[in-house]
């Protein structure tokens, strides 16, 4: 149940830039850099809370990874905005991810032990898959500025290796 609410969350996420995509409203900048950081303090958020509820070793050495990883990128990307002037738009898929992010956490809340680990790492893997659809499909390709794009794509690069520690992750607490 709760993974369905979850990916129907994520889908909704995707489905709000294909939308506004199909009606020629591509996110501009200010919009995709919002996008970005309020993807990775979504992700700091989850690995917190698992730092907090979790005992297993794995999971908490893969919630430390996140935190750290998401945080080193949202500070690279505070400091690009910045570099380039630029304030970050709040926007309708920022406000998607954020109330879908905030849901799930109360869910996970409810949880303890196995079965919290195995809801998170679930959790883990959709969420990547969802944000490193949102880079490929949208984000990096309506990027504007080339430095932006740049720390997009990296971000996408370590995200994707996210994604797959997070599978070996769910994979092993079954």
């Amino acid at each position: 149940m709760i993974r369905r609410t979850f990916l129907a969350a994520a889908a909704l996420a995707l489905a709000l830039p294909a939308a506004a995509l199909a009606q020629g409203a591509k996110p501009n900048d200010a919009q995709i850099a919002h996008i970005a950081y309020t993807a990775g303090n979504i992700d700091i958020a989850a690995g917190k809370q698992a730092l907090k509820k979790s005992h297993n070793k794995q999971v908490l050495e893969f919630a430390k990874e996140m935190v750290r990883d998401h945080t080193a990128v949202n500070d690279k990307a505070l400091a690009l905005v910045k570099k380039l002037g630029v304030t970050p738009q709040d926007n309708p898929t920022s406000q998607s991810l954020k109330a879908a992010a905030d849901a799930k956490l109360k869910d996970l809340a409810k949880l303890s032990g196995k079965a919290f680990d195995k809801a998170y790492a679930n959790n883990e893997v959709a969420y990547h898959k969802t944000v490193n659809g949102a880079l490929q499909s949208t984000l990096i390709p309506d990027a504007q500025n080339p430095e932006l794009k740049s720390l997009l794509q990296t971000g996408l690069k370590l995200f994707t290796e996210h994604q797959h520690h997070a599978e070996m992750l769910a994979a092993g607490l079954k």
